[in-house]
């Protein structure tokens, strides 16, 4: 079971069933948001990220891809009134490694958009998830 506990303002403290934590705070009510915490809607993009970046690397290592650096970058859009849902998500993939191959690296990202990531399963009933990507062989 996770738990999160209020602080103070707007800052709680997030504690996951395998004991670790971070802080979630929002600028509302003209507060600011302090280095090492995480607004909520910003925690839901990181969790995207990480969500397919496992799929990603778990696939492609069964592929045999040998991926030596992964990355990812990961953007939405909000509509205006509240609720402030995403409208649209943008991820960003970016590989090196040797001889990694195009047409893997785009089956193991659809696999995880389509199939495996349940985060994006969840977001896509409200926002329009895409992605690109960039391979650079070395």
């Amino acid at each position: 079971m996770a738990e999160v506990k209020w602080i103070e303002g707007m800052k709680f403290t997030a504690r996951s069933s395998a004991g670790s934590e971070l802080i979630f705070e929002s600028a509302a009510d003209g507060g600011s948001v302090q280095s090492g915490s995480f607004k909520p809607m910003e925690m839901l993009l990181l969790s995207l990220a990480g969500c397919t970046g496992m799929d990603v690397v778990s696939i492609l290592s069964k592929m045999r891809q040998d991926v030596k650096d992964f990355r990812m970058t990961v953007e939405g859009e909000r509509r205006e009134e509240h609720p402030r849902i995403f409208t649209k998500i943008t991820l960003h993939y970016y590989f090196k490694g040797k001889g990694l191959e195009t047409d893997k690296i785009e089956r193991a990202i659809s696999l995880s958009q389509e199939k495996y990531c349940s985060v994006s399963a969840m977001l896509k009933e409200s926002a329009e998830v895409k992605f690109t990507y960039e391979i650079e062989n070395i």
